[in-house]
């Protein structure tokens, strides 16, 4: 990154660390999660990065938004993976040959010149834009950022509420375990176990290559997940209905961000003379939508919906607290997410200080294994800010400290284990740097969107 100022104060060690990985991830249009275990353009991964960006460079962290717009399919979906084609195309699997976006995605509008994967990940990306344009207004305006982005995210947002609500209640349904982005939460155990792998002899695990097996899904559940990505290729990308013995879960954490989002964007739409209104009635519509379908108040958290039963999934995942986004989410629901994130099945501030991807006390914990216990950094960003959103000042300022410190002893590790703070995964991870950066640099969110 060039130009970029020494920074100040309390955590400036830990924002030069920072930007080293950012400046070492850069491939020149993009910042890869990491150079060894993802060494292409992730979807939220780049979302994040931008966030974080956003204080040293707004114009990179503007590139890192575009570069992923332009690999935007004509149906309005934003896939979770582009594929750098320098990259020799057995350093990640699946990669761009098992995915043949480009033939097998001609019908949804796959671009023909840029292989991409053909599922998603979760909206976060309007919120990225509006706070890229809020590090530098007058150079967004100049260039023009928000004008360009404003149409983009309304054709993705579309394409969510228009072809994944699958249940037909107003939400997102994920029709891939990796779309929700906590790739082999024990939420998706039982939806998973209609699926029949493929054997395991008939694909090469590129991740075990760089990644502990501790670390990493298993090879039953990377079986499931290659089934599901190959019979929704052979489909051509379509949305079925609800009937369709695929895969397909209401996920809190995709449907809370697309909310949060929306509210985004209508800052957006108001900032570049479009009328917010739609946006704002959208968002409503989610965040009722969210209360009516998926909150559990003996749970006291919101839960995943298994559409193709119609019943709620009774793990208790990070994702079911992530509608403290919400600043129009009802009072009483977000002062039980508070007691949540504080209770036992959490234990933020009393056995941990980083909230973890999933209940301590539940029978799938793992404080190891991917999206099975341990601490994410992403998710406690999200946290941090819901929890200030609400007037939980105190708890956010505690868990923004436990934040920094933590990917400053880990190396910005890729997640930890929640107990002892010790790196899990890799390190110099890509969204780790930005967002303790943000976290450094941003003396608090400021005003929410909506």
């Amino acid at each position: 990154m060039t130009g970029i100022r020494p920074p100040l104060g309390a955590y400036g060690r830990l924002a030069q660390g920072a930007q080293r990985v950012l400046r070492d991830n850069w491939t020149g249009s993009s910042t890869v999660p990491s150079r060894t275990l993802y060494p292409h353009q992730w979807s939220w991964d780049s979302a994040f990065i931008a966030i974080g960006l956003r204080h040293r460079s707004p114009r990179r962290a503007q590139r890192e938004l575009e570069t992923l717009f332009t690999a935007q399919w004509g149906d309005g979906r934003i896939p979770h993976i582009v594929f750098n084609p320098v990259v020799p195309r057995h350093a990640y699997f699946p990669g761009p040959d098992f995915w043949r976006s480009s033939t097998a995605g001609a019908a949804a509008g796959a671009p023909a010149d840029t292989e991409t994967s053909g599922i998603v990940q979760p909206p976060v990306h309007a919120l990225a834009a509006l706070l890229v344009h809020r590090a530098d207004p007058d150079a967004s305006v100049r260039h023009g950022f928000l004008d360009r982005a404003r149409p983009r995210l309304a054709a993705w947002h579309g394409f969510l509420l228009r072809a994944r609500d699958l249940g037909g209640h107003g939400l997102v349904s994920a029709v891939h375990p990796w779309e929700p982005g906590m790739d082999n939460s024990p939420c998706w155990d039982a939806p998973l176990a209609r699926v029949t792998p493929v054997p395991p002899g008939t694909f090469h695990r590129a991740d075990l290559d760089h990644g502990a097996a501790a670390d990493r899904p298993t090879d039953l559940d990377y079986g499931r997940y290659v089934r599901l990505a190959m019979d929704y290729r052979d489909g051509g990308y379509r949305d079925g209905p609800a009937t369709d013995p695929r895969f397909a879960v209401e996920d809190p954490g995709i449907n809370a961000l697309l909310a949060a989002s929306e509210h985004a964007l209508a800052e957006i739409a108001a900032a570049t003379g479009a009328d917010p209104a739609p946006h704002r009635a959208r968002a409503a519509r989610l965040t009722a939508a969210l209360v009516d379908r998926l909150w559990d108040p003996a749970a006291g958290l919101f839960l995943c919906r298994d559409v193709l039963t119609g019943t709620l999934v009774p793990e208790r995942s990070a994702a079911g607290l992530l509608p403290l986004l919400l600043p129009d989410l009802p009072p009483a629901i977000a002062r039980t997410l508070v007691r949540t994130v504080r209770g036992a099945h959490f234990g933020l501030g009393r056995t941990v200080r980083l909230v973890p991807s999933y209940d301590l006390l539940g029978g799938a914990f793992d404080p190891f294994r991917y999206w099975r216990g341990p601490a994410w950094f992403n998710v406690n960003w999200l946290l941090e800010r819901g929890l200030r959103l609400h007037g939980e000042t105190a708890a956010a300022d505690a868990l923004r400290t436990a934040v920094l410190e933590t990917a400053a002893a880990s190396d910005f590790a890729e997640y930890v284990d929640p107990y002892t703070g010790r790196a899990r995964g890799t390190t110099s991870f890509g969204w780790t740097a930005a967002l303790a950066l943000d976290l450094a640099l941003d003396p608090g969110p400021g005003p929410s969107p909506g």
